[in-house]
């Protein structure tokens, strides 16, 4: 994306003719070999500053490389005191993520022992004027791949599953939709299904150096078509008998990879516990309204 190179070197220009930046990087997607990047793709960088509290109280200075239309600001409280954020929309679509430090905070976190996070999906030393990077280590980028569960993950991750699917049937039958929706995405999708479909698609790669990015965004790229169909089966809109269905969706595509990981891992399933909810829900949803 053109715009977003060039924003970049306004970026990189600015930091290097401005006394106050002592270095600058780039992390996140962009220099992440294991994401995907497209036009939407953020910039993501790191600023330390000499003295970065003017940066942080005062925004002139986010204008330089475009016209804003929407930022968000997080100060360094939300950070454990490590750095502050602005995240800045600009008017050519272009969206920058600036990580704001002091010099301090900075070199505090490249001497921890072990990378932090956001360093291990990758970074890029844009600028360094005072050699503050070169203890830096290398990523490793184990913080995104997706690791074995032991058996008590597993079986957690399965009672719980079908535990809140209990939620889901009440709020269907009394027409509550909001809360519905909430515990199906929030909970069965977000909490388990996303972690579940993560094990099985790292079980056939033998757990080395997989990974789906964030929230399952390349799950239909290892999963067949077949099986990405019942993962969409479990979407739904408004309509009451359709989460129905979408719940049910939920429980065959559970069930599925579930009994495949169990045997594949050497895990015991939970046949008469599913068996039990299963009943349940039928029951749940054949009463009267």
């Amino acid at each position: 994306m053109k715009v977003r190179e060039e924003k970049l070197e306004q970026i990189i220009h600015w930091a290097e003719n401005n006394p106050d930046i002592r270095a600058v990087l780039l992390t996140s997607s962009l220099v992440n070999p294991y994401a995907p990047v497209d036009d939407f793709s953020d910039l993501d960088v790191e600023l330390v500053f000499q003295n970065r509290k003017a940066y942080e109280d005062h925004n002139e200075w986010i204008s330089l490389f475009g016209e804003p239309i929407s930022m968000i600001e997080e100060d360094d409280t939300v950070f454990d005191g490590k750095h502050a954020m602005k995240m800045v929309l600009y008017k050519d679509h272009v969206k920058v993520d600036f990580k704001l430090y002091q010099v301090s905070e900075f070199s505090e976190e490249v001497k921890k022992e072990k990378l932090s996070d956001d360093w291990d999906v990758g970074y890029k030393v844009l600028i360094d004027k005072d050699g503050l990077t070169k203890d830096l280590k290398a990523p490793t980028y184990q913080s995104i791949m997706i690791h074995q569960p032991t058996e008590k993950e597993f079986r957690q991750l399965q009672n719980d599953f079908w535990w809140d699917t209990m939620y889901v049937a009440k709020c269907l039958k009394r027409g509550d939709i909001f809360y519905a929706k909430f515990m199906s995405e929030d909970i069965l999708r977000t909490d388990y299904l996303v972690p579940l479909i993560e094990w099985y698609i790292a079980s056939f790669h033998d757990w080395k150096n997989i990974t789906t990015n964030k929230h399952g965004r390349l799950f239909k790229k290892y999963l067949s078509a077949e099986e990405w169909n019942k993962v969409e089966a479990t979407f739904s809109g408004s309509d009451l008998e359709e989460n129905w269905t979408a719940l049910f969706a939920f429980a065959d595509l559970v069930h599925e990879l579930g009994t495949v990981l169990a045997k594949k891992l050497n895990f015991e399933y939970p046949f008469q516990h599913e068996a039990d909810i299963r009943n349940y829900l039928k029951e749940v949803k054949a009463l009267p309204s």
